[in-house]
């Protein structure tokens, strides 16, 4: 489960089993440990996201549930997008043994998403640098080097 704002993802939360309402609401403060909570969160019309406790979470951190139109996966567009980048570029090429590694990994990918991979929508800038608008400093063609992320799947230019 992902959770995702303004082109930036958020956090993660990994389970091992299956979800009901209290691993719903672990899984969500998991996710946005160390960060501010989205202002919106988009869900789908499962009955977990009717459990109370996980109501009463959204309400205190002013959270403003967006629920996807039943059996339409096209109302979210930006959402499936994700799932898909995510899946194609990552968790395709990179096994996992277990939970804990599943989210080592899928937080490397969210530090890289958010840090280095740049984004067409958001003029080229990744979204760290689009949110603090921020431009990168142009780099020397003659002197530059390359950045690894994520066990070296992705590459970055730098300055040298």
């Amino acid at each position: 489960m992902e959770f995702r704002e303004v082109g930036r993802i958020v956090g993660f939360g990994v389970h091992c089993g299956d979800v009901d309402g209290v691993a719903l609401c672990r899984l969500f403060s998991h996710a946005i440990s160390g960060a501010d909570p989205p202002y919106y969160l988009s869900s789908d019309n499962d009955p977990l996201f009717r459990f109370h406790r996980w109501q009463a979470n959204l309400r205190i951190l002013e959270v403003d549930e967006i629920k996807t139109v039943p059996f339409t996966p096209i109302s979210h567009p930006f959402v499936e997008r994700l799932i898909g980048t995510i899946r194609r570029e990552y968790l395709d090429h990179v096994p996992f043994w277990n939970s804990l590694d599943l989210q080592r990994k899928l937080d490397e990918f969210k530090s890289y998403y958010n840090q280095h991979r740049t984004h067409t929508a958001l003029s080229g800038l990744s979204p760290a640098e689009y949110l603090e608008n921020q431009l990168r400093a142009c780099v020397d063609i003659r002197h530059y080097g390359w950045q690894s992320h994520c066990r070296s799947l992705f590459y970055t230019p730098i300055a040298a």
